[in-house]
């Protein structure tokens, strides 16, 4: 059943953005019935995935992200669709051959993806939000799917091809894993869907559930939102009931900084903001003191939780990755979360992941963030320029919401997954493994802003410098060139340019991901950053305006 927020007091239609709940319960979305909708995702992709598998495996080229493919169902069917009780519709399916490689990325085979989202009815959620958006999940808690906006499916359409190197470079990120992206076309509306992992499942309770940005002006839970049988708080709730933080492990929380720092930094070269971290919060000592209240029984008769299938879906495999610590972890003790404790020394397990990344500092942004300033402190607002938000968002995950706890015994990677491949680095960023960081320079490494402290530029008289020849001579830009490397042009495509020159600041280890043709990965010229100085052959050429 709908929430209490889907139901007003006098039982009238209530409305949020295009998301219908009548008084019986239904709900609709551009005037599509729920059940109808997922009839008509559940077909469309059955039918796109299928026909997509019979096509030859080949690599990713760049026109593949502009791909749109389009088939119509009609109720009665026809020669390539089955007959089906719903209205007619057009599904539209996006940028299909990029999407199955993402999938491949991440482990899901094309027969596992279409039984989780066609063998069983999706389930709808019925505490969606304030976005007006329907959030439908999977039977098996593998997958997410969210109804999205125009300029959000166009967003997300040019944000692929830095999405793409992205992955490819650092596939253990926070960031949303998008599966595919879908159009549902009926009664002349659009209603675009985006499939994502599912980062909270519902067969974990979580006993609190905060939506944080690290902004505080009008950031606390409503009373209506508090009146939920699960509510979603916010940063001045978290500050006022979490004072001391979550304490991690010392390799456990600078693995968790340095995935959210290669993050932000991805996130701002797409000049994206207002994003969040959805953390759920799963207490085992409240748990256990529940399950003995409810009796011994549902303990015998419940099934443990099983592990999410995709790659690098759970929150521990998002910030360590496979087993590359060499270590391992009971799936049936964590569920895929991070272990933690609060200041009560109550073990918990983490849930999280970055949400709301197609929100670009566009003008209608940059207008609300002026009229909100006005009345209020800018700084405190959640819409802002996108390296401020970054800043800021980082800064407070850092120092508010985790901590560092150096009594806390390490926790090991996880277990029974695919392991992944670490090359053998040679100079100065050799010693450092996938996800482990020294202690010892713990101070200096998590300054966002001053990434040339990162652990990996050990070239710190080179950082100086540049330091100096830009704030001396304003006028002047500094040119690298990688001895070793191939000079390539960027793509022409604006968007892709920014976000593939920055998205290698996304990954201070490289990692090996398998490819199709071993040799194109030899041959592939990569961009560098002005930060990235990891190399100790540079040339420095100062041109002068």
């Amino acid at each position: 059943m709908p929430s209490s927020s889907c139901h007003s007091s006098s039982g009238l239609e209530k409305k949020i953005g295009h998301r219908r709940v009548d008084a019986s319960g239904e709900t609709t979305y551009k005037k599509t019935t729920s059940s109808a909708l997922k009839g008509a995702i559940q077909l469309g992709i059955g039918y796109t995935v299928g026909n997509l598998s019979s096509k030859p495996e080949r690599d990713v080229l760049m026109q593949d992200f502009y791909v749109v493919e389009s088939i119509f169902f009609p109720s009665e069917g026809s020669n390539l669709t089955p007959a089906h009780h719903y209205p007619d519709f057009r599904f539209k399916t996006y940028a299909p051959v990029a999407f199955r490689y993402f999938r491949e990325l991440f482990g899901i085979r094309p027969d596992d993806y279409l039984y989780s989202l066609c063998n069983e009815p999706l389930i709808e959620l019925s505490n969606p939000g304030a976005s007006g958006s329907i959030f439908y999940v999977t039977r098996d808690d593998e997958f997410i799917l969210k109804t999205v906006m125009h300029k959000e499916a166009e967003f997300l359409q040019k944000l692929l091809p830095g999405y793409y190197m992205n992955l490819n470079q650092n596939p253990r990120t926070l960031l949303p894993k998008f599966f595919g992206l879908y159009c549902v076309q009926s009664g002349g509306k659009n209603i675009r869907i985006v499939v994502m992992n599912n980062i909270l499942p519902r067969i974990v309770r979580m006993h609190l559930k905060f939506d944080l940005k690290g902004s505080t002006y009008k950031r606390r839970a409503s009373k209506k939102e508090r009146e939920k049988s699960k509510p979603t708080f916010k940063d001045l709730d978290f500050m006022q009931d979490v004072q001391d933080g979550l304490l991690l492990d010392v390799d456990t929380y600078n693995a968790l900084l340095k995935t959210l720092q290669r993050d932000c930094l991805v996130l701002e070269s797409f000049k994206i903001m207002d994003y969040s971290l959805l953390l759920g919060v799963h207490n085992l000592e409240q748990a256990e003191r529940e399950q003995q209240m409810e009796g011994s029984q549902s303990s015998s008769d419940e099934k443990r939780p099983a592990a999410q299938r995709a790659l690098y879906s759970s929150a521990m495999e998002s910030i360590q990755g496979g087993a590359a610590c060499g270590g391992s972890i009971d799936t049936d003790d964590t569920m895929g979360g991070i272990p933690a404790v609060n200041s009560k020394g109550e073990r918990l397990l983490l849930f999280i992941g970055i949400i709301d990344i197609l929100q670009s500092y566009r003008l209608t942004k940059k207008l609300e963030h002026t009229w909100k300033a006005l009345v209020h402190d800018g700084d405190t607002v959640s819409v802002h320029r996108p390296n401020f938000y970054a800043d800021r968002f980082f800064r407070f995950m850092s120092s508010t919401v985790f901590k560092k706890s150096t009594s806390l015994k390490a926790s090991p990677a996880k277990k029974g997954r695919a392991v992944l491949t670490v090359p053998k680095l040679s100079g100065p960023g050799a010693a450092w493994s996938a996800c482990q960081l020294p202690s010892e320079r713990d101070e200096n490494i998590y300054d966002l802003r001053g990434a040339r402290s990162f652990p990996v530029l050990e070239n710190h008289d080179l950082n100086e410098d540049l330091s100096s020849v830009e704030h001396k001579r304003p006028n002047t830009f500094c040119l690298f060139i990688v001895s070793g490397l191939q000079s390539c042009t960027p793509p022409s495509f604006e968007e892709a340019t920014t976000a593939s020159v920055a998205t290698t600041l996304s990954s201070n280890t490289s990692i090996s991901i398998p490819e199709r043709s071993p040799s194109d990965t030899t041959e592939q010229p990569r961009y560098r950053s002005t930060l990235i100085t990891s190399f100790t052959e540079m040339t420095s050429y100062s041109v002068t305006k």
